[in-house]
Parts: C-alpha cells; sequence; structure tokens
C-alpha cells in the first residue's frame, strides 16, 4: 500500500500522523517528538504524497518545511476539520480527521504564508494590540481624573494636551501624590505613541519596497496600512478561486438563511479576518465622505447607492468592492483601471 495523504497533529512536542492509500485505508498512524516527526515523514511517504494540517500555531512553519522536503501542504482551518472528528476527540483521532477532510474534493484550503508575509502580520497584529493598549490607557487617565472633578475632552489628541496643563496647573485640584502618578500615566501614553509610530513607519519602509502593496495602494480608500494588510493576506491570490471568494473571507458577504426554495439574507456574516475588514470599512467610509462634487464613474455609482440605502450599506458594499478589486489585481497582474471600478 503506498501512502498518497498524511494528516498531521500538530502540538508543541508531540506529533501525530495518519497516512492513507488512495482508497482511503489506514496505512501509517504513529507519535512522534517535535524533532523526529519529519524524518519520519520522509523515511514513510513519498514525495509525491499530500500533507495536511490544521491551520493553527506553528502550522505556516511547518508548511514550508515540509515543502523544503518537496511535499504538497494543505492548510484547512479548523472549523472544517471538526465534523470528521469521530467518537471521543483525542490528538490521533484528529490527525486522522484531518486526513479525511483533505480528501474532500471541495474543501477549501490555507496557502501557506511565507516567511515576509508572517512578519507583516505580525507587525499589524503587535499594532492593533499596542492600539488597544494606548485606547485602555487614555480611558484609565480619564477615569481617574473624573474622580477629582475634571471632565477630560474628547479624543486622545485632545487629552494629550490637557495632561500638561492639568499637571501644571496649580489650581486644579490634583494633590501632589496624584499629579506623580498621573506623570507616569502620561508617560505610558507616550511610550505607546512612540511605539505605534515606529511600527508606522516599518510598515510604510515594507509598502515602499513591495511593488504589490503599491499597486494596491492605487485604488480609493486604501492607503499604506491597508494596502500591507491585504498584500500579506492574498499572498499571490491564488488561494481564492475569485474576488467574491476573497471578500467572503472577510466577512463583506450577507449572511444566507434560505428554505423551500424562498432567499433570504441577512447582513454581512462578519467571518474571517476582522482585522482586515475593520480597515476596509474605514477607507470605505472615507471614500464617502469625499465623494461630493466627483463626476467619475466610482463615485457616481457610490453617490446613488447611498441615496438609495443607508450610509453603512454604502459602506459595506464600497469595501466589498474594492477587496474584490484587489484580489483581481494581485491575481491577475494587472494595474488598476478606475473606468470599470464600477463596473
Amino acid at each position: 500500500m503506498t501512502i498518497i495523504r498524511v494528516g498531521v497533529d500538530i502540538a508543541k512536542s508531540v506529533f501525530h500522523v495518519h497516512g492513507a492509500d488512495r482508497q482511503g485505508k489506514t496505512c501509517w498512524q504513529g507519535k512522534y517528538s517535535r524533532n523526529k516527526w519529519l524524518d519520519a515523514i520522509s523515511k514513510k511517504v513519498p514525495i509525491n504524497a499530500e500533507i495536511g494540517m490544521e491551520a493553527c500555531a506553528s502550522s505556516h512553519h511547518w508548511a514550508r518545511e515540509l515543502q523544503k522536503r518537496g511535499y504538497r501542504v494543505r492548510l484547512i482551518a479548523a472549523q472544517f476539520v471538526k465534523p470528521y472528528v469521530k467518537s471521543n476527540k483525542n490528538d490521533r483521532v484528529d490527525a486522522e480527521a484531518i486526513c479525511e477532510a483533505m480528501s474532500r474534493p471541495n474543501m477549501r484550503f490555507v496557502t501557506p504564508k511565507s516567511v515576509e508575509q508572517q512578519d507583516i502580520q505580525a507587525m499589524h497584529r503587535v499594532r492593533e494590540e499596542l492600539i488597544a493598549q494606548r485606547t485602555a490607557k487614555a480611558n484609565q487617565i480619564r477615569g481617574l481624573v473624573g474622580e477629582y472633578g475634571i471632565i477630560a475632552p474628547v479624543g486622545i489628541q485632545q487629552l494629550r494636551r490637557a495632561l500638561p496643563s492639568w499637571l501644571e496647573e496649580v489650581d486644579s485640584g490634583l494633590t501632589y501624590s496624584f499629579r506623580l502618578l498621573l506623570s507616569d500615566l502620561a508617560e505610558d501614553l507616550r511610550h505607546l505613541d512612540g511605539r505605534v509610530q515606529r511600527l508606522d513607519e516599518q510598515i510604510l519602509e515594507s509598502v515602499q519596497r513591495d511593488p504589490v502593496a503599491k499597486r494596491l495602494m492605487t485604488l480609493r480608500g486604501v492607503g499604506p496600512l491597508t494596502a500591507s494588510a491585504l498584500a500579506g493576506a492574498l499572498g499571490d491570490g491564488k488561494a481564492f478561486k475569485k474576488g467574491r471568494d476573497f471578500a467572503a473571507s472577510l466577512g463583506l458577504t450577507p449572511k444566507q438563511h434560505s428554505t423551500g426554495g424562498k432567499d433570504r439574507l441577512l447582513g454581512i456574516s462578519k467571518r474571517g479576518d476582522g482585522y482586515l475588514r475593520k480597515l476596509l470599512v474605514h477607507g470605505a467610509r472615507s471614500v464617502l465622505h469625499h465623494v461630493t462634487g466627483k463626476e467619475d464613474g466610482l463615485s457616481r455609482w457610490l453617490t446613488g447607492l447611498a441615496s438609495r440605502k443607508h450610509q453603512n450599506v454604502a459602506v459595506v458594499a464600497l469595501a466589498n468592492k474594492t477587496a474584490r478589486i484587489a484580489w483581481a489585481l494581485i491575481n491577475k497582474n494587472i494595474d488598476y483601471n478606475e473606468s470599470l471600478a464600477a463596473a
């Protein structure tokens, strides 16, 4: 029996493998340590076989290692593996379920990321976490000074301007002890601002070196941050058959609840990459705010849609269109044509 398909349940230290032949019969099951499982694969599995794993922590690293050895790698989202888990869940059963799931003809797979894509993704994730910490720090300052009768102005920029005056004014009602504490909090806020700014500069530098990201920046509502995130998420665009599939992966297409031949479309699904969806929606909202008086095709389409539908519907529709166009630019390796944007 020749192994043509292997499911691997990856972990920190112990890896379970399940190999199957062309008829789907089990050929090999094993349990290996982190340092030995790749060698076991190389000894047991022919080069033309497929190796499947769940798209989870460290899966992209192991996918690259397997690709170096000549194997075809299939990464599957965990929710698509779960239906194939038989009886009680354990690592051996999970490996078998992965092997079964990857054999399905209509299964959707995740494209393994390159090191460069993971670098970009890491920068975005760290930046998003820093912004959350900065927002929490600003809210903490507002709550604390509120207990001393000081109402902080709306907006983080206004808060930054107000902090020095609160610390310097003698009659602000703040005690010496609290001023020391507030000074440390202000320093924490400046430190977070500096870290976010440095990451913005790194992302901008990566965009200037990437021709794909530069091409994406020609789209309306797409700046360096969104272009960088789009380039990192799409790769070469081959993971999606069409632009709508990419938009659906971002949760920008309607949920469907249809039965009895009656189609019922609901609000957007909000599945998938919420961070990239947020960037596209914010960019689309900015475009809508500045569309007045413009006569190009995209502006007329957006203005007409906003006149018939709620503003948020128009914003999401533009975000959906931007995602589709971005996929087309990368997948077909073409430049943005504004005359086709409203088609």
